[in-house]
């Protein structure tokens, strides 16, 4: 149990907001698996303020687990503005969190993102201004800095503390890497230590040993499951049961995991209809056979020949048919005594 604020968030997974991932019916999906907090995908602090039918479509849901708002932006009445309006559209939203660690140019071209880690004393007069406006718990997400010359969260987390930050996940990669290379984790190092907020510490998280290392080394309070949980919703609860109970559970079956894609892509169907479900589908079913015996080919296989939601029964049930019982490996590999 850890807090966010007022919050009591009781567990150490946290879903990472994802654009084009992250959706309602998504995070839905996700969090019977064990995830304790989650966010929208990231809206546009303008986009809120002129009330685009796409951005609006972000805040349409109704959510039964802890779910924030994530905003981007530069200035901080615009994003004050942008968090009261999504406040007041949805109001199961539970917090606010400020993106300043998005790497893509034509965020970053507009001053937000990890544009707002060169500044961190705007960063800390963005989260006093919602801070002393709003009600709920208000979060920021970073990197390490602009560049790998330009390192300098602690200066951020410093101005953001002061601020009154509720608190703050970190990605230890500068904006420069974007997602390549592997992240700065001896840079994060016993980080929790040297906080007076929550630590959630994201940045390659796919496997459980990756979660165990990540929280052992940092100290976090949760760790962050972005790209890590495509297709892959039981290391949500690998992860959970590892840190409340010490249990190391076994890998689902290819069975298994053919039926939860085929949940995921019903749950997809009834939020958007089939046809925009199944585009969808074609970027998430893939990664449900990552680590299986000829999973490129069977990735290949979902990744074109999704058309609708009979091509995909069809294909998932032909990789039932030669693979179902295998286990799911960590290594590249279905864990099996056949291959």
């Amino acid at each position: 149990m850890w807090h966010l604020g007022d919050l009591n968030i009781d567990g150490p997974v946290v879903l990472g907001p994802m654009s084009g991932y992250t959706s309602a019916a998504y995070r839905e999906f996700m969090r019977p698996f064990g995830v304790s907090l989650s966010y929208t995908e990231m809206v546009s602090d303008q986009g809120l303020k002129y009330g685009g039918r796409q951005t609006m479509s972000f805040l349409d849901f109704r959510s039964e687990g802890t779910t924030g708002v994530q905003l981007f932006g530069h200035v901080p009445d615009d994003l004050l503005e942008a968090a009261r309006k999504a406040l007041e559209v949805n109001d199961s939203l539970a917090f606010v969190d400020i993106n300043m660690g998005c790497p893509v140019p034509k965020v970053n071209r507009t001053g937000a993102g990890s544009a707002l880690m060169k500044d961190p004393v705007l960063c800390g007069d963005i989260v006093r201004k919602l801070k002393m406006n709003l009600d709920v718990p208000v979060t920021v997400k970073i990197r390490l800095g602009w560049t790998g010359s330009t390192v300098n969260f602690m200066d951020v987390i410093r101005e953001v503390e002061s601020a009154g930050v509720d608190a703050v996940c970190i990605h230890p990669r500068t904006r420069d890497e974007r997602y390549t290379g592997k992240p700065h984790y001896d840079l994060v190092e016993n980080l929790r230590e040297e906080m007076s907020v929550p630590l959630i510490i994201s940045g390659n998280i796919y496997s459980l040993e990756d979660a165990i290392s990540a929280r052992r080394t940092t100290g976090a309070d949760a760790v962050m499951l972005a790209r890590g949980g495509i297709g892959n919703p039981y290391l949500v609860t690998q992860i959970d049961r590892f840190f409340r109970y010490g249990e190391r559970l076994p890998n689902p079956t290819v069975r298994k995991q053919a039926e939860l894609c085929l949940k995921l892509a019903d749950m997809l169907i009834e939020e958007n209809g089939e046809d925009i479900a199944m585009r969808r589908m074609r970027s998430f079913a893939p990664h449900f056979f990552s680590g299986c015996y000829r999973g490129k080919a069977y990735r290949n296989m979902l990744a074109t020949g999704i058309t609708d939601r009979n091509s995909l029964t069809e294909m998932l049930a032909k990789i039932v048919d030669k693979i179902g019982d295998d286990t799911i490996g960590n290594d590249g590999c279905c864990e099996t005594s056949e291959f």
